[in-house]
């Protein structure tokens, strides 16, 4: 692809992944009553968080979207390069977009209630800032080649921590990986003020942010793949297949040893996680920007450039207004078994018009 081209397909599955945050995973739980009880065990099953252990689809939302801001960096940065923009300003963007989302994080949260004992500070928003920002940062001041090697060290660290360290204050005989006995749970206990979001346990904590470095840093390593002129967009959608493909099977295998385990953001999670993603944006990019079957990718691309406003917009907007407003009359005629499917069409629909006005203007909230 030519550099200067925006890469449709990053809009695009980060629109997919914002879908089901905006009502999609609901339209599909509700879906789901209409099939077979099998069936609809496995839907309800992976639009599901998985309480500990194991990986859902929806486990791999968040990671997808820290992933894709990854893939976003290298172009950002070239172009932020070739108008001659210094490291040290480059710098001062950075950590001003990763310090922003954590305020948005913590407004998300409730900052505004003034509550700051209860007031939860770790956040999705302050997760992907702060993840971001320092893999930002490793990738501008030290290279690919450190990148990777820190990437690794990580992991590897964060594997031996959590294996060979259990909790002070953990039960007799606790797990340390288990809530109770990992000491990625003590940290927040003692650093973190205000609520935990799971009492004892924060799943956007403090020692977890290390690992999640490095699925924005495998992003990173992936935005700057695509942004070669290493070969073909058949030839790059081949060997990130086959990448994807071989981060999922360490991962899986590691997790024999070190759970796959979105909460602690393990290593095995990181490598499986990075791995979906990858897999995802392969697909994504053949078809939308190699074969440029590209028609189809408006409805995503419309929430996907805007995709930090509908999520903020979700927690300080009421969208069942308009929806009861515009169609409270035709759901009022649906029969009890539709009502729930109708009402997720019509959710969706409205946030996606507000998103396709703000498309028409070109307003995007840009962190």
């Amino acid at each position: 692809m030519k550099k200067e081209e925006r890469l449709l397909s990053l809009d695009t599955l980060r629109g997919f992944d914002m879908f089901f945050i905006m009502g999609g995973g609901s339209l599909l739980l509700a879906l789901a009553a209409f099939l077979p009880d099998e069936c609809r065990g496995i839907v309800t099953e992976q639009m599901g968080h998985k309480a500990w252990n194991g990986l859902a689809f929806y486990d791999l939302i968040f990671p997808l979207f820290l992933f894709l801001a990854g893939v976003s960096y290298p172009f950002s940065m070239a172009k932020q390069l070739s108008a001659r923009k210094s490291k040290g300003e480059i710098t001062i963007k950075i950590i001003r977009r990763g310090l922003l989302l954590v305020f948005f994080g913590v407004l998300y949260n409730g900052l505004l209630q003034f509550d700051f004992e209860t007031l939860r500070y770790a956040s999705v928003l302050g997760r992907i800032g702060l993840a971001w920002m320092v893999a930002a940062l490793i990738y501008l001041w030290l290279g690919k080649k450190v990148a990777l090697f820190l990437s690794v060290k990580i992991l590897l660290l964060y594997w031996a921590l959590l294996a060979l360290v259990v909790a002070p204050d953990a039960p007799v005989g606790a797990d340390s990986f288990s809530m109770e006995g990992c000491i990625v749970g003590y940290v927040d206990r003692m650093l973190l003020p205000g609520q935990l979001h799971l009492e004892i346990h924060d799943p956007e904590g403090i020692l977890s942010t290390l690992p999640a470095i490095v699925t924005a840093l495998i992003g990173i390593f992936t935005g700057e793949f695509v942004r070669c002129e290493c070969g073909s967009g058949h030839k790059k959608s081949l060997v990130m297949l086959l990448a994807a493909l071989s981060l999922l099977v360490v991962g899986y295998l590691w997790g024999i040893f070190f759970p796959v385990n979105k909460n602690l953001w393990t290593s095995s999670f990181v490598c499986c996680a990075a791995g979906w993603s990858l897999l995802l944006f392969a697909i994504f990019y053949f078809v939308v920007d190699v074969l440029r079957w590209q028609r189809w990718t408006l409805f995503f691309r419309v929430i996907g450039m805007n995709s930090i406003t509908i999520y903020l917009a979700q927690q300080f907007l009421d969208f069942n207004k308009p929806v009861k407003t515009v169609f409270g009359g035709v759901l009022a005629m649906l029969p009890e078994n539709l009502y729930a499917t109708g009402y997720w069409i019509a959710y969706i629909t409205v946030c996606w018009t507000m998103l396709y006005i703000l498309y028409k203007k070109k307003i995007f909230l840009k962190v």
